[in-house]
């Protein structure tokens, strides 16, 4: 069954489904379009699919020229019904894994994916990889499994494999294809016939020892950063008590040549991985009896950061004779990265929540969201225009777009506080740093 399987990789014949066509499977599925494969796109979004079928794609990183193009020749078909799985040779899950409200993992996308390509499934031998990010045994609890009960043998006639996600939205240099790609294989034919579709699409492939080893990998990935955020967090809080510039410490820290790698500090962390990876860690760890302590301390250092921001606003604020109530605020970028248009996770949201509890009056600036509806409210994206800044009692940087004039914003505002280190050469003594 694996020569079968490899044939029709290598003669194109095979055909692919992506389930969840998000940030992280509709640029997947283009992968294997430029490649000359048939892919079936699959989501439980009517919009998102009516959006694609009409030639519009939603996604940053993937134009609507591609996606009008591969839909038109009949390349790419994409629904909300599963009963193509019938007629397909493999499929990659990319559907969300969100935390529950008691910051316990939430697999019931996967599980529901899960369960409508086995109900659906004809063809054998089939691939299923599973990309979504979760914790160590996942792959083997929500797929092997279910296959062994259903009398499928996982391993020889259906393959299975994880291989974590790493697409960095907005990322000009690093993409699919030239992004190393880890894989784990329940077998070493789910191995074999994993790597060698996923090598089609990507340069570099990264083989691992069992699917937990690579489920594992991503969540190291993530934690590392979150864990070394918060590092660098705590230390900018000592920083601003003894009148430190933490900006000008790293920048020093960083001509060492080696053993050093360098964090910022920021208003937060967001993002789908960064706020979420260490949680199904510190999730996972509690299951088997150990209790992650490094970890929880990152995650609440990193949460209260949007706090800290609004104490220092307060502060600048009474510099200048002004209470937070009443004041004018403007939040420069909502999003939760440079040059990007994904809101998820992003700290702006907390930082204005805790604003509006202090009855301050709370507009914003980004490039990539004209209007925004937030807690019952419609906001409105402010045009940075020297009268408009001029309004302000103060603008706070949250997220550096490359579209922000700096010097404009710098000589036209009030007060800045500047939680990107966005300022960075523009002496005026109206910017004050994190």
């Amino acid at each position: 069954m694996i020569n079968e399987f490899l044939k029709k990789i290598e003669d194109k014949s095979l055909k692919i489904g992506v389930i969840g066509l998000g940030y992280v499977g509709l640029p997947l599925a283009l992968a294997f379009l430029k490649k000359g494969f048939k892919v079936y796109g699959i989501d439980i979004s009517e919009v998102k699919v009516e959006m694609l079928n009409d030639g519009i794609s939603y996604v940053q990183d993937v134009s609507s020229d591609d996606i009008k193009k591969y839909i038109s020749n009949g390349q790419f078909k994409v629904s909300t019904n599963y009963s193509a799985i019938s007629k397909l040779d493999a499929v990659s899950i990319t559907v969300p894994t969100p935390l529950s409200k008691s910051k316990n993992p939430d697999l019931s996308y996967i599980k529901h994916a899960v369960e409508n390509i086995l109900k659906n499934l004809k063809q054998k031998p089939f691939l299923i990889v599973l990309e979504s990010t979760t914790y160590p045994g996942t792959t083997r609890e929500f797929i092997v499994e279910e296959l062994t009960k259903k009398g499928m043998k996982a391993g020889e006639e259906i393959f299975v494999a994880f291989s974590p996600e790493r697409v960095d939205p907005g990322n000009k240099h690093y993409s699919i294809e030239n992004t190393p790609k880890i894989l784990g294989g329940y077998s070493e034919n789910c191995l074999k016939a994993a790597s060698t579709l996923y090598q089609k699409i990507i340069e570099k492939i990264v083989k691992v020892d069992t699917l937990e080893e690579a489920e594992m990998a991503k969540l190291l990935e993530n934690t590392f950063r979150a864990v070394n955020i918060a590092l660098v967090n705590e230390l900018t809080l000592m920083c601003d008590r003894m009148g430190i510039n933490i900006w000008n410490v790293i920048k020093a820290a960083s001509t060492k040549p080696y053993g050093f790698m360098p964090f910022y500090p920021g208003p937060g962390i967001g993002g789908h991985c960064i706020p979420l990876d260490p949680e199904y860690l510190l999730w996972k760890g509690k299951t088997v009896g150990f209790y992650n302590r490094f970890i929880e301390l990152a995650a609440d250092i990193n949460a209260n950061m949007p706090r800290f921001v609004v104490e220092k606003t307060i502060r600048i604020l009474n510099n200048f004779g002004k209470p937070l109530n009443r004041a004018k605020i403007l939040i420069l970028g909502v999003t939760y990265k440079k040059d990007v248009s994904d809101l998820r996770e992003s700290p702006a949201f907390d930082i204005i929540k805790l604003l509006n509890s202090y009855n301050a009056i709370v507009n914003y600036s980004d490039p990539f969201h004209s209007k925004l509806y937030f807690e019952g409210e419609m906001y409105s994206s402010v045009e940075l225009k020297p009268e408009n800044l001029e309004l302000f009692d103060l603008a706070i940087m949250i997220t550096n777009h490359s579209a922000f004039n700096l010097k404009e914003i710098a000589e036209n505002s009030k007060a800045i506080l500047d939680t990107r280190n966005a300022f960075d050469g523009i002496n005026k003594e109206n910017i004050f740093k994190l």
